[in-house]
């Protein structure tokens, strides 16, 4: 092979390797949008909420809110997704306790009035601090802690699924791994046969035993619809999956309207090993 031939095979794989080695980095500036401001008060949509602080088992000092429901009913453990902090989601909370399911909401490293810088394994972190704020501090049983994942933080509500024991599961707008979204994104996809696979929901979904229910939107332009399907048909039963049509990545609720929410709540009250 001429000189020049090897210059560039080698050159080409240089920058790869150069490149998986900064790609968690390279991965967290592209995950990760938290916002610290509040947007919005449950007061002020007429919620009543615990202010929630809570430490990590690193000593990351968390913030959330705890809403009652009715008492009895399966408490949702909710694990948002990458952008904005729980502020941003209290007009689906506000549906979630009209069914009367208690929420507790809780803001990761990085993210609202949560301290810390955000990473993969400092989300893992968080949620498990959460689940464990549930227990010891709420005294909320582990066969009524129902976690609840949207898209990035359908990766946390599994790592929880796979390290407690918990009632059910249900994600929502999920994605396989880190590397099969690479796949999806030029110029990623030209090199992501050489990524390491974070954030791997696939290969954790097929171990997690506790009854799951999947959604996704079927017109999802952020995560494939066919995640969805594949997490799904990785996954071992007992496990759902409910499609919406017409809804893309962050408004399954939305589109998804009242029977959204009865198939939530339905799953919730009733499934349970």
């Amino acid at each position: 092979m001429p000189v020049k031939g090897i210059f560039i095979i080698l050159l080409i794989l240089l920058l790869a390797a150069s490149f998986s080695c900064f790609y968690p980095q390279i991965e967290n500036f592209f995950v990760f949008y938290p916002v610290s401001g509040f947007d919005g008060s449950p007061g002020e949509m007429g919620l009543k909420a615990e202010d929630v602080y809570f430490t990590a088992d690193d000593k990351t000092k968390l913030h959330g809110w705890f809403f009652q429901g009715q008492e009895g009913l399966p408490v949702m453990l909710f694990c948002h997704g990458n952008a904005g902090n729980i502020s941003h989601r209290l007009d689906n909370i506000k549906f979630l306790l009209d069914c009367g399911l208690p929420v507790f909401i809780f803001d990761y490293r990085g993210y609202g009035k949560s301290g810390g810088r955000p990473s993969e394994e400092g989300l893992y972190r968080d949620g498990l601090a959460a689940y464990d704020f549930l227990v010891n501090q709420k005294d909320i049983p582990e066969d009524r802690i129902l976690l609840f994942g949207r898209s990035l933080g359908a990766a946390v509500a599994i790592e929880i699924a796979l390290n407690r024991k918990t009632r059910s599961l249900i994600i929502e707008s999920a994605f396989t791994s880190s590397k099969g979204m690479a796949q999806t994104l030029f110029p990623f996809n030209l090199i992501s046969f050489l990524l390491p696979a974070h954030y791997s929901n696939r290969e954790k979904i097929a171990r997690i035993e506790v009854p799951k229910l999947m959604i996704h939107g079927e017109d999802d332009d952020i995560v494939p619809f066919y995640m969805g399907r594949e997490l799904f048909d990785t996954a071992g039963p007992p496990k759902y999956f409910y499609p919406i049509k017409n809804a893309g990545h962050n408004d399954t609720y939305v589109v998804g309207g009242r029977p959204y929410f009865e198939t939530l709540s339905a799953f919730a009250k009733n499934s349970k090993l």
